[in-house]
């Protein structure tokens, strides 16, 4: 703790050390402050590019867990710059009367990057307590970069009411996720080592070639924003190993896909696969991840102004996390065997596994829960759902997520709208070799209908 403490002082230090290096600011005068579509997006950018890396590196942050963390963070920053937005936006407070959010002193003024910055603070070190040393200094240095620049730039008394807003509003956010008994914190507990998969034929059951235990197998009952019981999938293919039967086919198209990609043809699919694979611990962020990665881009290259930005990140955590509850229960609700079992048991090929996370010394692996729907495939159709609505149907832009990385094919990609994106995302995960195809198309229709469920409600007049 102590080596902890001392980076921290070091990191200080050196922002002061660059803040009395600076030409004296010149204080902006209260008449001079504007409304929160006014500033530029710097603040809210920061903190999401920011959340790409520590949810990477936290111990815990599997793809749920991200979606629904992404969720609560991005309500607390949107509900703490609402007030200063035009009336053509409407405050969450009556859609969720339940979160108890503290309302702005009338007559007074106050500086939204501010009230954002200090809500993004608040929020974050609430949520990532179990970071890791780097990513706690990381936080630590990104708080005070805006606390130097906002400090030396407004009058005190607005900075002070500004930032005591914006904590208020992450505090009473954060106590809402407390009240989610299953889903808060569920970082300190992916597994129940009490909990047996049930078996019969076509069950999945812990996978080659790790046998890891399930991951989140109680995540269905996590609270939702939107979606509900109503919101399922279709039962699966029924299990047979007739070589004539409809799954024993998607099987087979899965097994020639791989083995395509292992002796090195088909270089199409082999970059398609990677691209999206964004599942493999700390090597890249996760598949909810990936979508605010995408939605970055977009911001910073868009020039969105701050209210715009706020709006998107905020649907977009909504329609995450319910993806990733609703795909949760569907798949421990219906528990089928991923490809790796079916081809080795039931195809007779006992030595094939997918081409999913190298570990440099051979081994591939297997997300360690059930395959149908895909939550792949769910994210990227429920990020889709927002973006097209708040960007557009058609909206030209090469994905840059992964762009000079060398442990896999990472060379950009160029779509013309965010459906491509997301039906090749769920694409990927078939000649990745860790879904049938049939996981890809239910958990597409999943998440389109969360995705819709959330640009329903009432975030604009």
């Amino acid at each position: 703790m102590n080596k902890i403490y001392l980076n921290i002082v070091r990191v200080l230090l050196l922002l002061l050390i660059f803040s009395s290096c600076q030409k004296e600011p010149d204080i902006i005068s209260t008449e001079s402050l504007p409304k929160t579509e006014q500033f530029n997006n710097s603040v809210a950018l920061a903190w999401m590019q920011f959340y790409l890396d520590i949810e990477r590196y936290t111990p815990g942050y599997r793809p749920p867990v991200s979606a629904r963390t992404i969720a609560y963070i991005s309500l607390a920053a949107y509900e703490s710059v609402v007030p200063g937005m035009s009336d053509s936006y409407n405050s969450m407070k009556s859609t969720f009367p339940v979160i108890n959010l503290p309302e702005v002193q009338q007559g007074v003024v106050y500086h939204w990057p501010t009230a954002l910055h200090a809500a993004y603070s608040s929020i974050f070190t609430a949520f990532f307590p179990t970071a890791p040393a780097e990513q706690q200094q990381r936080l630590f240095a990104l708080k005070q970069k805006f606390n130097i620049e906002f400090g030396q730039t407004i009058p005190a008394d607005v900075y002070e009411r500004s930032s005591s807003f914006g904590t208020a509003v992450a505090i009473a956010v954060y106590n809402w996720s407390k009240t989610d008994a299953i889903g808060h914190e569920a970082y300190l507990h992916n597994n129940d080592a009490s909990y047996q998969p049930p078996a019969f034929e076509g069950s999945w059951q812990p996978t080659y070639p790790d046998y890891s235990q399930a991951l989140l197998p109680h995540w269905g009952q996590v609270r939702t924003f939107v979606a509900n019981a109503d919101d399922a999938v279709p039962s699966p293919l029924p299990f047979s190993t007739d070589p004539g039967s409809q799954i024993y086919v998607q099987a087979k198209e899965v097994f020639n896909l791989v083995n395509l990609i292992k002796n090195g043809n088909n270089h199409e699919d082999r970059w398609i696969a990677d691209f999206w694979s964004d599942d493999c611990p700390i090597l890249t962020f996760t598949p909810a991840g990936r979508w605010i990665a995408v939605t970055n881009q977009v911001i910073e290259s868009g020039k969105v102004p701050l209210d715009r930005t706020v709006y998107v990140y905020a649907k977009l955590g909504m329609a995450l996390s319910d993806a990733g509850v609703r795909c949760w229960n569907e798949k421990y609700k219906y528990n089928y065997l991923r490809p790796v079992d079916y081809i080795q048991k039931s195809m007779g090929h006992p030595e094939w596994n997918t081409v999913m996370c190298p570990d440099g010394s051979g081994n591939y692996f297997t997300p360690p829960f059930p395959a149908y729907p895909s939550g792949h495939a769910t994210f990227g159709a429920a990020a889709a759902e927002v973006l097209t609505d708040v960007f557009g149907f058609s909206y030209p832009m090469t994905d840059r997520c992964h762009e000079g990385r060398t442990e896999f094919l990472s060379t950009p990609r160029t779509f013309q709208r965010f459906y491509d994106m997301a039906e090749e995302n769920a694409y990927s995960r078939v000649p990745l070799g860790v879904h049938f195809r049939m996981d890809a198309e239910a958990g597409l229709d999943l998440g389109y209908r969360i995705g819709r469920k959330v640009n329903q409600l009432a975030w604009q007049k």
